[in-house]
């Protein structure tokens, strides 16, 4: 990552017309086409958050509850009132992901088969028992309407993967993320919106996106994985404990001494797959206590090929579809991979097919904007 700081590229060039088209373009015009918050109540079950997840193709909802009666994440104070007298109507308490709700799936499991799996308790309770699982669910940001898209991509760089934004502020001179607001209607800004409106403008960042993800220092060499003879419960349990919403499924070795129920360091290791919370919206909820004791390889291949989703639809780019790039590979053509394929990442591979790293979206929003802020010597 050092050669995005000494990089020649980044010198004697003026990015003045993209800085100032990223300094005038307000998060308020991303979320102004963006349908409407999809939202759970603290009293939702389960079942329903997860069918609400399905339904609107989402892999994270905020949950809202009554004023005055909750503490939200991190401290927040995020509000939704009447628009015309300023009664307090909900509380934003958390957010719930995709894989808050498998975390919780694979908690405690005390079995050794299939069978062992009660999904009808597991998935009868409220939402607001388990937000937490994840740190992303203790995380709940706003981000003021009039916030540039380049003060937003340094806020999503850090790691912030999403953040609602208020369509009427009554903080109008502040621009930023913040913990409290109050608004009568809400949109939600993600990674993926900033960067598909980055591809969209490609031809007016071209002097960065043309170069490769190697010379930019895009690419994070730490990965961890799992094999392809981990069980699904184990990769769940595994990314629990690594903060990890994906992993890479790498060729288990022949030799039985590796451990398959702990994350495995993925450099130079054959990539067959990528495990993914999401790959739940693919799986049959009535088939999920048995698909839990299955390979994470056979597990995403089933979801791929066999499953429906209770929207009756798999989309255009099912679980199985391994993205992938080198260190040669331009950043234009990540992003690209990244946004058709709607994934978070894309793992870096050698030409024989072994895994080199990962480039995050986060990576590619900081690199981004590095390089934009070094051509016009502003850092």
């Amino acid at each position: 990552m050092a050669k995005a700081m000494s990089l020649d590229i980044n010198k004697n060039i003026n990015f003045s017309d993209e800085l100032q088209r990223l300094r005038e373009t307000k998060v308020g015009d991303l979320v102004s086409e963006k349908k409407r918050l999809v939202e759970v109540p603290y009293t939702a079950t389960l079942a329903h958050t997860l069918n609400a997840l399905v339904a609107n193709n989402v892999v994270a909802v905020p949950v809202a509850a009554p004023p005055g009666h909750w503490i939200g994440a991190g401290g927040s104070m995020i509000l939704e009132s009447d628009k015309h007298t300023g009664a307090v109507r909900k509380h934003y308490i958390g957010m719930l992901t995709m894989f808050d709700i498998l975390a919780h799936i694979a908690e405690d499991d005390q079995t050794d088969g299939g069978d062992g799996l009660d999904m009808d308790k597991r998935m009868s309770v409220p939402v607001c028992t388990i937000i937490g699982h994840s740190l992303e669910g203790l995380s709940l940001w706003t981000l003021n309407p009039n916030t540039s898209i380049l003060d937003c991509m340094e806020v999503f760089s850090k790691g912030i993967h999403r953040a609602l934004v208020p369509l009427d502020s009554h903080m109008e001179n502040i621009s930023g993320v913040e913990l409290a607001e109050s608004s009568s209607s809400y949109r939600m800004l993600t990674q993926m919106d900033v960067l598909t409106f980055l591809r969209a403008h490609g031809s007016e960042l071209k002097n960065v996106l043309s170069h490769t993800v190697g010379e930019l220092g895009a690419i994070t060499e730490h990965v961890f994985g799992v094999t392809n003879r981990t069980k699904v419960i184990d990769a769940v349990k595994c990314m629990r404990t690594g903060s990890l919403h994906a992993v890479p499924i790498i060729e288990a070795f022949d030799a039985t001494e590796e451990d398959h129920k702990q994350l495995i360091n993925g450099k130079g290791r054959k990539l067959v797959g990528t495990f993914s919370a999401t790959d739940l919206k693919g799986c049959p909820i009535d088939l999920l206590p048995s698909w839990m004791y299955i390979d994470v390889l056979e597990f995403t291949n089933r979801v791929s090929t066999g499953a429906v989703n209770a929207a009756g639809d798999m989309g255009t780019h099912s679980s199985r579809t391994l993205v992938t790039c080198d260190t040669e590979t331009s950043l234009a053509e990540v992003i690209d991979k990244a946004v058709t394929g709607h994934v978070h990442r894309v793992w870096v591979v050698d030409k024989q097919g072994l895994l080199d790293g990962i480039v995050a979206l986060t990576d590619m929003l900081r690199v981004i904007r590095i390089s934009l802020l070094h051509g016009t010597e502003e850092l």
